[in-house]
């Protein structure tokens, strides 16, 4: 006999005889329309499972209580909108009960009284309403946006216990009659943004709802009158089950905003809610079922209705700042996120793959600026490794027509500063990545930016800061970790070296298990490893590296140094007289800091190859300046 615990969704046709002896083909028609256009899509992309059909209902299982109340609410309310232009007396609504309880399971039947109470819990509910136990309601708590009604203890036919019986409130209130609490002290009110729910059936969609997630903590942070919790804190709740409570404890956070995005083709449904942390109350809650187009309007609806909420006066620049959209192409949009998250890998193959995504951005809203701020980036980093191929002339007016679409973008900037630095304009670069950073503290582009640029130049102790804030602004970054592992290495810090080395090689690990076919992270965490002397994994994870990706030259060049780090000097040599006639003179500076190569140093093969490349890099400068002159 197996036993199992799960979620049990009964459901049940209201007046199913009345509506056999009125008209037996119609409804029979009419059943079958609306099994296979919203009962069925439904239970299949909320990963149900159709135990039996009983005529005037079914029964139906699902593993995950979460999505038995999510399917059965959306199915309501679809019901409750293909019956809007019918009769009273012809329409087809259902009654439902949802349970979590213990099951029998036998021939691919279900049986037990976690059964038996769904059924009673169905019978009880009203027309095109959803009852549920009180350990469905517990269980679900605020995931779904969805408000539950206390209808009190029940009595159930055959069901030894009462029972505490809930219904699910379809239409959640806009809007609340509670009023919220006062800040404390008189302070600014502090506002957490929890990382919104995937709830697409492709993980692959998790750049769209992080994405939500990041412009909505941005627009808030355009209000004077709040102070929002940045991303990095909040970020590390993602995926986890957590009460709000602890939240307000851990963060200070005086209301909380949480919610979840379901993409699907052309469609996306957002839900939002607003709760106090001092008391629990939701203060707003929302449903957003649109096209995709209206995205940005959805975004600033729960801006304004938090605004609304707290009662809060914008300042006119405040509106003007929230209401402004990136892009009037939604498809632009979702290429830009697809893009810059491939682009953090920083590895030529997602490199390359990013710039696509920009381009099209740029194609189809050639006023992105966002999008061309991101290209600037891609072919900046390229340029280490390929110099010829990406001039500085583009970059620089690619991140100039990025500033010219919006001057106040801080990824502009940020964009800038790394092209300045590239073209050894080092001041303007530095005022470029301030001001990016006076605009958006929390951009990581600005601060990893910033830091490398500090690193090139020796100054491990400003790096380090830049360094660290990147790392803890992006939990998924494991490029920071293994810079830091440099920089403190350079200083002299040993303990601080092996806390980011362990860092590094977690978040690499983690990074590998998502995206297996990524060099990126394989030979980062190489370097890692070596510097905990764990050479056996340092070597697997190398030529792991090496063999996903054999002509990266930024692979090799990561290989070279765990290899110089392990002590494998000829083996480190032989991959950097490979890359370093590749490089560019601006990443000749990374060379020239990178501690990991310091064994290295005294070697008569290396110092001859960096003599080799400075004569081959002046002959190279002057043939550009005389082609220079030419053009003019």
């Amino acid at each position: 006999m197996e036993r199992r615990l799960t979620a049990i969704l009964a459901v049940d046709i209201v007046g199913y005889s009345r509506l056999m002896g009125t008209d037996e083909a119609g409804t029979l028609a009419a059943m079958r329309q609306h099994r296979a256009e919203v009962l069925d899509p439904r239970i299949t992309e909320h990963k149900g499972r159709i135990v039996k059909h009983t005529g005037d209902g079914m029964l139906v299982e699902f593993s995950s209580v979460v999505n038995a109340v999510a399917c059965a609410t959306e199915i309501q309310r679809d019901m409750l909108t293909r019956n809007e232009d019918v009769q009273q007396e012809r329409r087809i609504e259902l009654r439902m009960g949802i349970n979590l309880g213990d099951v029998i399971v036998e021939d691919g039947d279900i049986f037990g009284e976690g059964v038996n109470l769904a059924a009673r819990l169905e019978a009880i509910a009203e027309p095109g309403g959803i009852a549920v136990s009180a350990s469905v309601r517990d269980h679900v708590g605020s995931r779904l946006g969805v408000s539950f009604e206390d209808r009190g203890e029940h009595s159930l036919k055959n069901i030894a216990h009462s029972v505490r019986v809930y219904t699910v409130s379809l239409n959640a209130p806009t809007t609340s009659s509670v009023v919220a609490l006062p800040a404390r002290d008189g302070r600014k009110r502090l506002v957490a943004v929890l990382p919104f729910v995937n709830m697409s059936d492709d993980q692959e969609q998790e750049y769209f709802s992080d994405g939500i997630t990041e412009d909505l903590i941005t627009d808030l942070s355009q209000i004077s009158d709040l102070n929002v919790v940045a991303r990095n804190t909040v970020f590390t709740y993602k995926g986890k089950s957590v009460k709000v409570k602890q939240i307000a404890q851990e963060l200070g956070a005086d209301f909380v905003l949480q919610g979840s995005v379901r993409k699907a083709a052309q469609r996306v449904r957002i839900t939002g809610q607003l709760i106090d942390t001092r008391n629990g109350a939701h203060l707003w809650a929302g449903r957003f079922d649109r096209d995709l187009t209206d995205i940005f309007t959805i975004q600033d609806e729960i801006t304004h209705a938090i605004v609304d909420q707290l009662k809060i006066k914008l300042q006119p620049e405040e509106k003007k700042a929230i209401e402004s959209e990136p892009t009037a192409n939604i498809e632009a949009y979702t290429y830009y996120l697809r893009g810059r998250q491939f682009s953090h890998a920083w590895t030529r193959s997602y490199l390359l793959l990013a710039r696509r995504m920009f381009l099209k951005a740029v194609e189809l809203d050639p006023d992105y600026a966002r999008a061309y701020a991101g290209i600037a980036d891609c072919d900046s980093a390229l340029r280490d490794w390929s110099p010829r191929e990406y001039p500085l002339k583009s970059i620089m007016a690619m991140s100039a027509k990025a500033l010219e679409l919006d001057p106040d973008l801080a990824e502009a900037y940020a964009s800038h500063g790394l092209a300045l630095h590239q073209s050894g304009l080092d001041e303007a670069a530095t005022a470029a990545f301030a001001r990016a950073m006076a605009l958006q503290p929390n951009l990581y582009e600005a601060n990893f930016h910033y830091g490398r640029f500090l690193f090139m130049h020796g100054r491990f102790e400003e790096a380090v800061q830049y360094f660290e804030r990147a790392a803890t602004i992006r939990t998924d970054d494991y490029l920071s970790p293994v810079h830091l592992i440099s920089a403190f290495r350079s200083l002299g810090k040993t303990k601080e070296l092996e806390h980011w080395a362990k860092i590094g090689i977690e978040r690499a690990e983690r990074a590998l298990d998502l995206n297996p076919e990524n060099s990126g992270p394989a030979h980062r965490g190489a370097i890692a490893l070596a510097h905990l002397g764990e050479a056996t994994r340092a070597r697997e994870w190398a030529a792991r590296a090496l063999t996903i990706d054999p002509d990266d030259i930024c692979a090799q060049y990561n290989v070279a140094c765990a290899y110089a780090v392990l002590g494998d000097h000829d083996a480190a040599l032989d991959l950097l007289e490979r890359l370093l006639p590749l490089s560019s003179a601006y990443q000749v500076l990374w060379f020239s800091n990178d501690s990991d190569l310091d064994s290295l140093r005294d070697s008569p093969r290396f110092q001859k190859m960096f003599e080799v490349f400075e004569r081959e890099r002046a002959l190279g400068e002057q043939r550009e300046a005389n082609e220079d002159k030419a053009l003019c």
